[in-house]
């Protein structure tokens, strides 16, 4: 496995908190590769140390198979690491043209035209970034970090302050790059569902340390249970005995997939009408909450309103 970013017993500390504790990280090249976390467990300072904005207190890290400070790599890596900041004085386009003049790069007319397409900004292209909203700034910064066609790119919270559209469009764009542009994407979102229909691999880091890594299918497939809608959902549960659990108007099946064609083979004998059997497992945020510790927010009560 060819890797874009490892790291090696990687500290910090700042003053008596450690920001990073030991951390071992391997990120593969391809793909889209999500960092979570809760607040303060590391993933900002991960970031500013692979981006060479400051130095670990111990440890080695290497980016696109050389050294953090390597002028090579910083070359091939784009980043946007929280809510972007430009002139407000100058427009979505002038913005690209003096960054692009910043990194040493010719303004391409065309080729900023086409990331500010990208990222959607087309219309508002001539528009001086003092009225944009948030979202839009994030577009920004996203076209921004990818202007001069990097290997490598970081997006902290792409998607703050966007709306579902929004979303939805910037979830498409980053699928593009890795699947069209081949570029590494490396995501950190607090949207956990997001991240779970986006990334191939996510790494999960609490107090410092890496808790859990693994592709996502492979996470999240922990604890499935195959989903039955069917009538009468009685002699379903009755054949499952403490293995089947009633949800709604299906019942989850507590087994092994390779009982699956056994079970459904009995329910048909047994006059049950299937509509619908499909497997479904624990999702991205089950498997966040249990490995960091942090307590879930209870869900609200259907109905219910707080106005306050």
């Amino acid at each position: 496995m060819t890797a874009v970013i490892a790291t090696r017993g990687l500290t910090k500390t700042f003053g008596g908190v450690k920001a990073l504790d030991r951390l071992d990280l391997i990120i593969p090249k391809g793909g889209i590769y999500g960092v979570l976390g809760p607040n303060g467990a590391g993933k900002s300072t991960l970031f500013r140390i692979l981006l060479g904005l400051i130095r670990p207190t111990a440890g080695e890290a290497e980016v696109l198979g050389g050294p953090i400070v390597a002028p090579g790599a910083l070359r091939r890596t784009g980043s946007m690491i929280e809510t972007p900041r430009f002139p407000p004085f100058l427009s979505a386009r002038q913005v690209l043209g003096w960054l692009a003049r910043a990194q040493g790069l010719s303004p391409d007319a065309g080729e900023i035209a086409r990331w500010l397409d990208r990222v959607g900004l087309a219309a508002a292209a001539d528009r001086r970034v003092r009225g944009f909203s948030v979202g839009m700034m994030q577009r920004l910064g996203v076209a921004a970090a990818l202007l001069h066609r990097p290997d490598l790119v970081i997006l902290d919270e792409p998607t703050s302050g966007m709306d579902p559209p929004g979303i939805q469009e910037m979830r498409a764009l980053i699928r593009s790059l890795a699947a069209d542009d081949g570029v590494t994407v490396i995501l950190a979102s607090h949207q956990l569902l997001e991240v779970q229909r986006v990334c191939d691999r996510v790494a999960i880091l609490n107090k410092g340390r890496l808790v859990r890594e693994g592709a996502v299918s492979e996470l999240t497939a922990v604890g499935e249970r195959l989903r039955l809608q069917a009538s009468p959902l009685a002699r379903i549960l009755d054949t499952l005995g403490p293995k089947g659990t009633r949800e709604g108007d299906a019942v989850l099946a507590d087994i092994p997939r390779e009982e699956a064609p056994g079970l459904i083979r009995a329910l048909v004998e047994a006059g049950v009408e299937i509509s619908e059997a499909r497997w479904v497992g624990a999702d991205l945020e089950g498997v966040f909450f249990s490995e960091t510790g942090v307590e879930r927010a209870p869900e609200p009560i259907q109905g219910v309103s707080h106005v306050g």
